[in-house]
C-alpha cells in the first residue's frame, strides 16, 4: 500500500481507504461475518483509514466495526460523521445545532468503544445552523480531546471557507469518480488543495457502475441505487456503454479491471486526494488496493477523456429524495 499525507496534519493514510457504509445499509443484504473478515483483511493490506457515519444502519455500522477498531486502535485512522437524524415517522433531517453537536460525538464514541474520533465530520451543513456555530462547537471537541481533526461533507466553498475562518477544516468529503466530476467545476477540489485539506472521495467508483461487476438487471428494490436515474432508462445504455470501453482500455493498456483503472484516474487527480471506495467483501477490497499498482500517464488520461466525452448522457447521481440535501 502506498500512503499519502493527510492534509497539514502529519498524519500517513493508506492513498485507498475504505467505505464502510455498504456493510450496514443500502447495498443489499449485510453479511455481517464477511464484513468483519473485510475490516481485518484491509489491516492486512495496510489500509489504515475507514470511514463510518452515525446515520449508517441508524449507529449499526459503527457498532459492527468496534470489536476490530477496538482492537486494533494504534493501526486505523477512524472518521465518522455526524448531522442526519430522523424523526418519529424515520424521515431524515439536519441537525447541526451546538446541542446535537455534543449528544451525537458521545453516541459515536459509546457505539465505537474509543475515546477519541480521529476525524469528525459534519455529514452535511444544516441551513437552520449557520456553520460556523457548528464548528465551533466541533473546536470545543477538539480542546476536550473527544475528537482530533474536523471535516465537511458535501459543502459549498462558501460553507468551506466560512467554516475554515473558524477552525481549520482537514478534510472534505464529496462525491468523486469518473462519473461524477462536480467538485472540479464548482471550485471544491482546487479550494481544498489551496488550504492545506485532504480531498477524500466517497463512491469513486460511481457505487458500483464503473466496476462492470453491477448488473443492473438484478438490482432490488431495497437497493439504494434502484430509483437513481443513471442507472435506469435513457442514461442506462450509455453507461453500460461507456464502462464496456474502459474496461476494454484497462485490460488492453494494464490489465487491470475497470475498478482500478477508475481508482489510478482518481488518484491521479490530485496528491491530497484519499478516495474510500466501500466494500463487504474482501476480494473487491483487495482488487481496490491494488489500484496503487496502476500508474496513469498524461496520454492515459487523455484516452480516458475521450472515452469520457462519447458517452456524456450519464444521468443525475441521486434521486429527488436524497438530493435535497445537497446545496447547489
Amino acid at each position: 500500500m502506498n500512503f499519502r499525507e493527510f492534509g497539514k496534519t502529519g498524519e500517513k493514510l493508506s492513498a485507498i481507504g475504505l467505505g464502510c457504509m455498504g456493510m450496514s445499509m443500502s447495498y443489499g443484504t449485510p453479511n455481517d461475518a464477511e464484513s468483519l473478515a473485510t475490516l481485518r483483511r484491509s489491516l492486512e493490506l495496510g489500509i489504515n483509514f475507514w470511514d463510518t457515519a452515525d446515520i449508517y444502519g441508524d449507529g449499526v455500522n459503527e457498532e459492527l466495526i468496534a470489536p476490530v477498531l477496538h482492537e486494533n486502535r494504534n493501526q486505523i485512522f477512524l472518521a465518522t460523521k455526524f448531522g442526519f437524524r430522523k424523526n418519529a415517522e424515520a424521515a431524515a433531517y439536519l441537525d447541526g445545532s451546538v446541542k446535537w453537536v455534543r449528544q451525537a460525538v458521545e453516541g459515536s464514541l459509546k457505539r465505537l468503544r474509543i475515546e477519541t474520533i480521529d476525524l469528525y465530520y459534519l455529514h452535511r451543513v444544516d441551513p437552520k445552523t449557520p456553520v460556523e456555530e457548528t464548528v465551533d462547537a466541533m473546536a470545543q471537541l477538539v480542546k476536550e480531546g473527544k475528537i482530533r481533526y474536523i471535516g465537511l461533507s458535501e459543502c459549498t466553498v462558501e460553507d468551506l471557507k466560512r467554516a475554515n475562518a473558524v477552525h481549520p477544516i482537514s478534510a472534505v468529503q464529496s462525491e468523486y469518480s469518473l462519473v461524477e466530476r462536480t467538485v472540479e467545476r464548482n471550485g471544491i477540489l482546487e479550494l481544498t488543495k489551496e488550504i492545506g485539506a485532504a480531498f477524500v472521495p466517497f463512491a469513486p467508483l460511481g457505487r458500483g457502475l464503473i466496476t462492470n461487476k453491477l448488473n443492473l438487471d438484478t438490482l432490488k428494490e431495497t437497493d439504494f441505487r434502484y430509483n437513481i436515474p443513471r442507472y435506469n432508462g435513457e442514461h442506462r445504455k450509455n453507461n453500460e456503454d461507456l464502462v464496456t470501453e474502459l474496461t476494454d482500455f484497462a485490460k488492453t493498456r494494464f490489465n487491470a479491471t475497470t475498478a482500478q483503472l477508475s481508482l489510478a484516474w482518481v488518484l491521479a487527480q490530485g496528491d491530497h486526494i484519499i478516495p474510500i471506495p466501500g466494500t463487504k467483501r474482501r476480494k473487491y477490497l483487495e482488487e481496490n488496493a491494488a489500484a496503487v499498482d496502476v500508474q496513469l500517464c498524461e496520454e492515459d488520461l487523455n484516452t480516458i477523456d475521450a472515452i469520457l466525452k462519447r458517452y456524456p448522457n450519464i444521468g443525475e447521481r441521486y434521486a429527488l429524495r436524497e438530493s435535497k440535501f445537497i446545496k447547489k
